[in-house]
């Protein structure tokens, strides 16, 4: 108890105990005073990480939207061509993980141990969901030969009719421009997939932390910053879907 007095049986000194003993979680780096210091300094390293890949993604839109005012008409015909539906469903199906994602952030601070490990499962399997239904939209673009490169064809902007489409035909200078609109968006979905998937692959190792109980003593600091990270691949998507999808779009016919 804390207020007994230990007395040694031969030098008959006493130890008297620390009042007000801080206890050290075992994630705790000893460079850092506390662990609130460490707390806050990897938050504010994960805030200057998203502030680079938001000057990143940030390039790859300016370049999008310059592209697109050049080649005003071929980037409306071509981007007509992108699957809304899916594109809608893999809006939903982000938000959706990026609610179980709070959630988890959520059952961490509370210490809910069950609860958060069902919670990174979740937001782990609409993680994969969405690369799914994108490797769908991906295999579309192949079946039709939108993929730049040597076997990339304009026929169906040179001569929409033969297509069943009831389109303005482009010139051909014009319909190679088309390519330049394929190059951006498989650039710029890419590298979100690509992010998509190096989240995944933290999530099972979160989640293996998680089930083990490295989580359950107030050590929460890996969860929230996975969180910012996940909120901010949802966010980037809440961008492109409009900005590759539904800008200047008309219904197929």
């Amino acid at each position: 108890m804390d207020n007994v007095i230990a007395t040694h049986p031969h030098t008959h000194e006493t130890a008297v105990p620390a009042e007000h003993e801080h206890v050290v979680l075992p994630q705790h780096r000893h460079h850092f005073e506390t662990e609130e210091q460490q707390r806050e300094a990897g938050s504010f390293g994960m805030w200057l990480f998203l502030l680079t890949e938001i000057m990143f993604f940030g390039g790859m839109f300016f370049a999008y939207l310059l592209y697109r005012n050049w080649y005003y008409p071929a980037f409306t015909v071509a981007s007509n061509q992108l699957n809304v539906p899916e594109g809608a469903a893999n809006t939903a199906i982000l938000i959706t993980s990026g609610f179980f994602m709070a959630l988890g952030v959520w059952a961490a601070e509370v210490r809910k141990k069950g609860l958060l490990v069902v919670m990174l499962i979740l937001t782990t399997l609409f993680g994969v969901a969405f690369l799914g239904v994108k490797a769908d939209e991906y295999h579309e673009k192949y079946e039709k030969h939108h993929i730049p490169g040597a076997s990339f064809s304009t026929a169906m902007f040179t001569n929409p009719a033969a297509y069943g489409l009831k389109e303005e035909p482009l010139a051909p200078d014009m319909a190679e421009h088309t390519q330049i609109f394929f190059f951006l968006y498989f650039a710029m979905t890419g590298m979100h997939a690509l992010h998509m998937i190096i989240g995944i692959v933290i999530l099972f190792w979160l989640t293996w932390r998680a089930h083990r109980g490295e989580f359950s003593a107030g050590y929460v600091a890996p969860i929230e910053n996975f969180g910012l990270y996940w909120h901010f691949v949802d966010i980037v998507w809440l961008f492109l879907f409009p900005l590759l999808y539904l800008i200047n779009r008309h219904p197929l016919k």
